[in-house]
This record gives C-alpha cells, structure tokens and sequence, in this order.
C-alpha cells in the first residue's frame, strides 16, 4: 500500500484530497482511491474561489504539522480535488508527524 506522502530534499510532497465549503477546517485521516493512491483528506469552510481554499488548507496543514505557513505550498492540483503540497522540513521529522495525523 503507497503512503500519502512520499519523501524529497529538503521535505516532503505530501496528497490531498479537499473538500471546500465544509462545516469545518479539519483533516479527517487517510483515504485509499480506487486507483490504490493514498490521500489525506482534508476540508475548509473556505470556497474554492481566488485561491482560498487552497489557502485555507496551506494553513490547516502547516499548524497540524507545527510549521510555518510559508514552509507548506501546492505544487500540483491548483483547481482540482487532488492535490499535492510541498512542505519544506526535515523530512523524516515530517514524515513521522504525517504518519500521526494518518492514524488519529
């Protein structure tokens, strides 16, 4: 089974898979795609006009995950459901914050 992340230089890329215009911003665990993909799920309030829900969910990750905001940004799935986020760290100490959203 894939991770919903996969580990690089500098961070990690991690998958996303957000739900604009929810109740609340939160992260709900991992999902399996039919495809076998992993994705964290993820849902803001924000709308996905402009831009904000992906900045809503730059900042949902970056406080879970204890870093910066400006450490967290999306590399590929602007307009899309799915998405990958890049967040600049140490990667193994990332990786093991990612694995404890995963199972919480």
């Amino acid at each position: 089974m894939s991770s919903p992340f996969r580990l690089r230089d500098g961070g990690v890329d991690l998958f996303v898979r957000l739900t604009p215009k929810a109740a609340l911003d939160r992260l709900e665990g991992v999902e399996t795609s039919t495809d076998g993909r992993r994705h964290l799920k993820a849902r803001v309030r924000a709308v996905p006009e402009n831009g904000a829900a992906n900045q809503a969910l730059q900042r949902l990750v970056a406080k879970a995950l204890g870093v910066p905001a400006s450490a967290v940004s999306v590399v590929s799935g602007g307009t899309s459901r799915l998405k990958t986020l890049r967040i600049s760290g140490e990667p193994r100490a990332l990786a093991q914050s990612i694995d404890a959203l995963s199972s919480g």
